[in-house]
């Protein structure tokens, strides 16, 4: 019979209590669907079972989070096909040989960094977390967003604190307060994940600190609940999960046919940025130019032309771009075009909406130009950056 008529049992071996597995799962029930394979999924949410008795479990692939060690060194000796998900921690050292496909956490960074200096910010930090054996990722992230900014000529405050939320609440929430307390604002900051933002609006509220006015905030993983219920709600990063999962269920898919993967380690680009209010703060002291920059942010994509921001700012051109290049270092019809390239990355990553229809939503006017409008700002074509970020 064939394989693809017989039923196979995969174990995916993760968290669904975590936003990124939930959607790392959702990815996996994508390739089975449009693949029509004939896959039994099992997936555990008590974490004391999560792990299958593999002496005993009689099946046919295993997919699992490798980001903690115990999973990892539990797997690494299963006579079925293994592929690993996850950060690029807990893993890579101990299972060189095992097929894995992580998240780029460099990349997530530089989306971070870059929407935090557009926003004219330049004091800056990073909220991480106590170290345990499955955030490896937290410290990548920390290292990256530090040294994008050094790179950039910015300094960044860097947090981990010493008490883990989960069981010392008080203890932890104080030693944060007390560090956010010795940041000069206006603050960008990034958190590790969406729940440590969480954290760092919660110290705010009670040191009196305003969020985005004071702290500009952005989290990682964009986990809906966690980000509308915050107050503001909360701008966070999808990461490139749906990918993560589609590819690795497509190398256990070969594996599990007998054949060897030709590629063993893939790293995955962050969906996009998701900007909520957390992070609607211009922080220019020049009132022209924050008059100017939210009459584009508004009308961006209407279209609008450079002679629109002057009428609006009632300034010259020579002046206005003066000003605009002291506080922003680029000019007006920078961002005019910096604003209609967010929303087009946003619209590329996340929906499946025509090209041609993208091109008329941010106001540019041929499909021509707007490729090179994103090629001169992303190093890519509208193509490349849709097939790098969906499956």
């Amino acid at each position: 019979m064939s394989r693809h008529l017989s039923r196979l049992e995969v174990a995916l071996i993760v968290d669904p209590a975590k936003p990124y597995d939930r959607r790392i799962i959702r990815a996996v029930g994508s390739y089975v669907t449009q693949h029509q394979r004939n896959w039994s999924l099992y997936v555990e949410q008590d974490p004391i079972l999560r792990l299958p008795d593999l002496q005993a479990w009689a099946g046919d692939g295993i997919l699992a989070n490798f980001d903690d060690r115990r999973i990892a060194k539990a797997v690494s000796g299963s006579k079925v096909p293994v592929v690993g998900i996850g950060g690029g921690y807990g893993y890579y050292e101990e299972n060189p040989s095992i097929p894995y496909v992580r998240t780029d956490n460099r990349a997530i960074a530089e989306l971070a960094a870059q929407h935090l200096i557009n926003l004219g910010l330049r004091n800056f930090a990073f909220c991480s977390e106590p170290p345990n054996r499955s955030n490896g990722w937290a410290r990548e992230r920390a290292d990256a967003f530090q040294s994008i900014l050094d790179e950039a000529g910015f300094h960044c405050e860097v947090y981990t604190g010493r008490f883990a939320a989960s069981r010392r609440w008080r203890e932890s929430q104080a030693e944060l307060e007390h560090w956010v307390t010795s940041l000069k604002p206006p603050i960008g900051m990034m958190a590790c994940r969406d729940g440590r933002a969480r954290h760092v609006m919660q110290a705010c509220k009670e040191i009196g600190l305003r969020v985005p006015e004071d702290i500009a905030i952005i989290g990682v993983d964009n986990d809906e609940v966690i980000c509308e219920l915050a107050n503001p709600p909360l701008t966070s990063i999808e990461q490139g999960t749906k990918r993560i999962g589609f590819e690795a269920a497509a190398l256990l898919d070969v594996m599990m046919s007998g054949k060897i993967p030709e590629d063993k380690h893939t790293t995955i680009p962050p969906e996009g940025l998701v900007v909520r209010q957390s992070t609607d703060v211009l922080a220019t002291g020049d009132p022209e130019v924050s008059e100017a920059l939210r009459f584009i942010r508004r009308h961006a994509t209407d279209p609008i032309t450079v002679q629109d921001v002057l009428d609006v700012a009632q300034l010259s051109r020579s002046t206005l771009e003066a000003r605009f290049r002291e506080a922003l270092n680029r000019s007006i019809h920078a961002e005019i075009h910096r604003v209609q390239v967010e929303l087009a990355m946003r619209l590329l990553t996340t929906t499946n909406i025509p090209i041609k229809e993208i091109v008329k939503r941010v106001g540019i006017s041929s499909v021509q130009y707007f490729t090179a409008v994103m090629r001169r700002n992303t190093g890519k074509t509208p193509g490349q950056i849709r097939a790098e970020t969906q499956p």
